[in-house]
C-alpha cells in the first residue's frame, strides 16, 4: 500500500505536488539564467562580428565532448527514475551512480577548458589579451557572459550531482525511506533541467559564427 503525509489525500496528489513544485522551482530558475541570455541577446546582436570572432576562440572539441556526456547523463537519470519506480532498487542506484559520475566528468572537463582560457588570457578583467585588437571590446562582453553562463551552469550541476549521490547512497540502504520513486522523478526533473540549459548554452558561445571569419 502507497504511503502518503497526512496533508494529501493519496499518494498519487502527493507525486502531483512534488513535481509542481519542481516546476515552480525551475521556473524561478531561469530569472538566474534569463539576464544572462538576454545580455548575450543584446551583444550578438550589437556586436556580431566581435561575439562570432570570441565565440572561435572557444574549445568546439571539448564543447562537443561535454554535451555528449550531459546527454548521456540524461539517459542514466531517465533509467533510474524508470527503475525505482518498479523497485529495481540496485539499478536505480547504479544508474544514479553513474549519472552523478559523468556529471563529475563534465566539471573536470570544463575545468580544463577554464584552464586553457586563463592560459590565453582570455579571462575578463585588467589581463584580458584578445589576439584580434578591434575586436577586443566585444570579446570582452562575450567572455563574461561565457564565464557567468557556464560558472552558473556549473553550479547548478553541482547540486544536481550531490543531490543524486545522497538518493543514490540512500538507495543503497535497506530502508530506503527517503528515495522515494516520487523523489527521484523530481530530481530526475531538475538534472534533466541542467542538461536542456547546457543544450541552449552549447550552441550559442561555441557554434555561432563559427564558419564565418
Amino acid at each position: 500500500m502507497s504511503r502518503h503525509a497526512e496533508q494529501f489525500d493519496n499518494a498519487a496528489q502527493q507525486e502531483e505536488a512534488s513535481t509542481l513544485g519542481m516546476w515552480t522551482f525551475i521556473a524561478t530558475e531561469l530569472m538566474f539564467f534569463g539576464p544572462l541570455f538576454f545580455g548575450y541577446l543584446y551583444g550578438r546582436t550589437h556586436f556580431p562580428e566581435g561575439f562570432a570572432a570570441a565565440s572561435r576562440h572557444t574549445d568546439v572539441m571539448l564543447g562537443t565532448i561535454n554535451t555528449a556526456v550531459l546527454l548521456t547523463s540524461s539517459m542514466t537519470m531517465a533509467i533510474a527514475v524508470q527503475a525505482r519506480k518498479i523497485d529495481a532498487m540496485r539499478l536505480a542506484a547504479r544508474m544514479l551512480f553513474f549519472t552523478a559520475a559523468l556529471g563529475g566528468v563534465f566539471l573536470a572537463i570544463k575545468g580544463i577548458e577554464y584552464w586553457k582560457e586563463w592560459q590565453e588570457h582570455l579571462v575578463p578583467g585588467a589581463g584580458f589579451a584578445f589576439p584580434e585588437p578591434s575586436h577586443a571590446d566585444a570579446a570582452q562582453l562575450f567572455y563574461f557572459l561565457y564565464f557567468g553562463m557556464t560558472g552558473l551552469h556549473a553550479l547548478h550541476l553541482i547540486i544536481g550531482i550531490v543531490m543524486v549521490v545522497l538518493f543514490a547512497l540512500e538507495l543503497s540502504r535497506r530502508e530506503r525511506l527517503f528515495a522515494k520513486a516520487e523523489r527521484i522523478e523530481v530530481a530526475g526533473l531538475y538534472w534533466h533541467f541542467v542538461d536542456i540549459v547546457w543544450i541552449f548554452l552549447y550552441p550559442l558561445l561555441y557554434l555561432v559564427g563559427r564558419s564565418g571569419g
